[in-house]
């Protein structure tokens, strides 16, 4: 009954975030920046949006488009932020209109200082311009990083650009980069629609696991709403094993951070496409009860990972940190569940495993996990 009231109560009226009516559930899309870097161009753009379309990634969710830095250049006699004429030749309007008649949306980057990241032009002092220019463009989505920011209080420097958004009558999701600074998720619930809980992540291992463990400090701030990031995913840019990257997903789904791809979508493995387009892994982190997953259970490399769903069921990843082989064990008081007896399903074997009493033990690979969605027996 608690879950259902909770549930309910979500979908009466947003209890999270700036209020915008976005981010209900957490973003899905694509970023230049993992794979890229400065390297982005309109024809980038429209080539990943035509994979999305055609291998039905869009289809399950993954609908942001979003440029990273290096799309602008500099800002015309009016103050006014310009795209690079020769990577963008027909103009970041014409990009997000393409974009649109596809069923995507345009995402755009800039930073809360006086340059970007890059060296490019930044909105600090040009918050209310900036905002009106993107929506004038028709963009969806505002990515807001914290390069050359002049030593102002990112509390202070924030919510201006928030204001700024709001103001233009468009709904343009606030993606804060803050990099989790000033513990933003103790402040940013009313101010971003997802907020960055760590550092850039890498393509390896050793980062993955840094950025989780960042992120899982303040798992019972996100919501619908607002999401706590702990960046991209690294999925299918090569530094990582199938089995690493399945485990990456995985935990990204569970902790219901932004699934934002960051690979080549273009030239990306089978491997990568069966990870980034599993349904059910995805509908853990689509659930609308919106509660973060997090870890439960720990014995030295051997941890339990779970969080409740809104139709009663836990979402768990027994997850192998080690460089061994290891039996996981989760009981059913570990990850929430009163009911002695349940039913479990695999989720990357698509399998039901059956009705287990009390707790589930598997076996894990060396930096494997298994995502199981457990289902109260009574």
């Amino acid at each position: 009954m608690l879950v259902k009231l909770l549930f309910l109560a979500s979908l009466a009226a947003p209890a999270f975030g700036l209020n915008n009516g976005l981010a209900r559930t957490p973003q899905m899309g694509f970023n230049t920046w993992n794979h890229f870097g400065c390297s982005v161009s309109e024809k980038l753009v429209k080539a990943t949006a035509n994979v999305l379309i055609s291998t039905g990634l869009a289809s399950i969710g993954y609908t942001y488009v979003n440029l990273d830095d290096c799309w602008q250049v500099s800002r015309d006699a009016n103050g006014t932020i310009v795209a690079d004429p020769n990577r963008f030749p027909s103009g970041i309007a014409a990009l997000a209109d393409a974009l649109h008649d596809q069923g995507l949306m345009l995402g755009l980057y800039s930073d809360a200082g006086t340059a970007t990241c890059q060296g490019r032009p930044g909105s600090l002092n040009y918050e209310k311009q900036d905002a009106q220019t993107y929506a004038d463009w028709k963009v969806d989505y505002l990515k807001y990083d914290n390069c050359n920011n002049n030593n102002i209080d990112p509390k202070v420097r924030y919510p201006i650009m928030r204001d700024a958004l709001n103001a233009t009558g468009r709904q343009i999701f606030y993606s804060m980069c803050e990099w989790g600074v000033e513990d933003p998720a103790t402040w940013a619930v009313p101010v971003g629609n997802s907020w960055r809980s760590t550092g850039d992540i890498s393509d390896k291992w050793e980062s993955m696991l840094k950025n989780l463990d960042q992120n899982d400090k303040f798992w019972n701030y996100s919501g619908p709403g607002g999401w706590s990031d702990p960046d991209m995913l690294e999925v299918g840019n090569g530094g990582m094993t199938t089995i690493e990257y399945t485990s990456h997903f995985s935990l990204w789904a569970l902790v219901k951070a932004p699934l934002i791809i960051g690979c080549d979508l273009t030239s990306m493995s089978y491997d990568t496409y069966t990870i980034l387009r599993n349904q059910e892994v995805i509908a853990i982190n689509q659930d609308p009860l919106g509660v973060q997953g997090h870890r439960v259970s720990a014995a030295g490399d051997q941890e339990v990972w779970a969080g409740p769903l809104a139709n009663g069921d836990a979402a768990v990843v027994l997850f192998n940190r080690g460089s061994k082989d290891a039996n996981i064990t989760a009981t059913f008081k570990q990850i929430g569940l009163a009911a002695s007896k349940a039913t479990v399903r695999d989720l990357w074997a698509f399998e039901d495993l059956g009705e287990f009493e009390s707790e589930i033990t598997l076996s894990m690979p060396s930096h494997g996990s298994r995502t199981l969605r457990i289902k109260p027996s009574s």
